[in-house]
């Protein structure tokens, strides 16, 4: 009931698995349907197997056939009065673009930590109209997945639940789910919560008692905001420079990072940007640069060596023609991780205080976004997961460099900053 009288621009009903969160999300786009003729909807899972595994088979046998009808072929409910509930999934990154062009007074997404938090931060600006009804977005999950991350940091983390809060954007609500909420569960299913109780530790945790703090399939668990997260600084001169790539079509991810003579390193620097042509990541790397800046080495994956068909050029070649020269990191998938974990390692210098051996300005958005939501790969825990892609691009820039800058330059020369000699406190 509180899910479905919620007014707030953004409300996540989350926690425990069995506290009838996905049937709350029908009910309300049905009453919502009824009230508002006219009113478009748009329900998403991840992918559509887990539509018609799930949400489809409860409507069909939760909505009277008396007020509307399912095709079945566009996947949606038609209501006779002219209301309209979608349902649709967005398996890859790009597939938020599949409704670039839509409006909908309300958007549903069922297991939101399913999603990345670009693919949410798209698909939200399709919530828009001018019939004067309510624009919302309702959520529900479980904690755990490839966004648990960013789901706690926007919903958990910042406010009290059950208790509407203000942001830049509109109000936020998150409301708790337990399994003690459903009765009707647990009258039904008496076995469902021994069940439960049977399941991982931390699995248990997640979807019997809702805990949010979950660390468990995390690659990089020892990644710590307030640890690794620095604001902008001056960098010295006598800091070798670096900038190492990730490129594809879908997206160019670029880091700039400097590595003090005794061995501490610095991303200060990101471009992260999608659908650029190699001529035009070129131009673009280059405009991030200072007129007077010297980059020691320019470091990008082997495959860009490879020759493509359509030039007989490699992408390193076209990037040459274009003012780049790169050369080639390590590109061993595991050992790259594992000196990342190196950098990452929480040190203590002499007084005790924790300092590792790698941190980022806190301008640089997108490596602070997915470098914590990387998952291990199920089938080669020592390996990060390939999926969702979209998260991978930064953090296998941020691999390259780790896994080909081993040693930090061995002479040591007076600190420089702007043309000024002085002490550099921390390092």
């Amino acid at each position: 009931m509180a899910f479905a009288q919620s007014e707030a621009f953004e409300t996540l009903f989350g926690g425990a698995a069995g506290g009838g969160k996905s049937h709350g999300q029908l009910v309300d786009a049905l009453l919502f349907a009824l009230r508002y003729p006219g009113s478009r909807q748009l329900m998403l899972r991840r992918t559509m197997p887990e539509l018609e595994r799930s949400l489809v088979p409860a409507s069909l046998r939760l909505y009277p056939q008396a007020v509307a009808s399912y095709k079945v072929s566009d996947h949606r409910w038609e209501f006779k009065n002219g209301s309209v509930l979608e349902f649709g999934y967005c398996d890859a990154e790009s597939d938020v673009t599949r409704y670039q062009s839509a409006e909908y007074d309300v958007l549903r997404f069922d297991e939101l930590t399913h999603f990345t938090e670009s693919q949410f931060t798209y698909l939200i600006s399709r919530v828009r109209g001018a019939n004067g009804y309510p624009k919302q977005v309702k959520s529900t999950t479980n904690p755990g997945g490839v966004g648990h991350a960013w789901v706690k940091a926007r919903y958990i983390d910042p406010m009290p639940p059950d208790t509407p809060t203000e942001f830049d954007g509109g109000a936020r609500l998150f409301l708790p789910a337990k399994l003690s909420d459903n009765p009707f569960l647990r009258r039904a299913d008496r076995d469902y919560e021994k069940r439960l109780r049977l399941l991982s530790p931390n699995d248990r945790r997640a979807l019997l008692d809702g805990v949010w703090e979950l660390d468990e399939g995390r690659y990089f668990g020892e990644f710590s905001v307030p640890l690794h997260v620095v604001p902008p600084h001056a960098i010295p001169r006598n800091w070798r420079r670096y900038l190492t790539i990730d490129y594809g079509l879908d997206m160019l991810a670029a880091l700039w990072i400097a590595q003090s003579p005794g061995g501490h390193s610095v991303v200060y620097r990101e471009l992260y940007r999608p659908n650029l042509i190699i001529s035009e990541a070129a131009v673009q790397i280059l405009a991030q640069e200072a007129e007077n800046e010297v980059i020691y080495a320019r470091l990008a994956p082997p495959d860009l060596w490879n020759r493509r068909q359509e030039t007989g050029k490699s992408a390193v070649e076209l990037f040459a023609e274009s003012g780049l020269a790169f050369e080639k990191s390590d590109n061993n998938r595991v050992s790259g991780w594992l000196a990342l974990h190196e950098l990452l390692a929480p040190r203590a210098d002499e007084q005790g205080i924790l300092c590792p051996k790698l941190t980022i300005f806190d301008t640089c958005r997108n490596l602070i976004r997915t470098l914590p939501a990387l998952q291990h790969d199920k089938r080669n825990p020592s390996d990060v997961s390939g999926s969702p892609h979209e998260l991978t691009h930064a953090p296998d820039a941020l691999r390259g460099y780790a896994a080909t800058v081993r040693e930090p330059p061995a002479e040591a020369r007076p600190t420089v900053y702007d043309g000024e000699i002085g002490a550099f406190l921390g390092y």
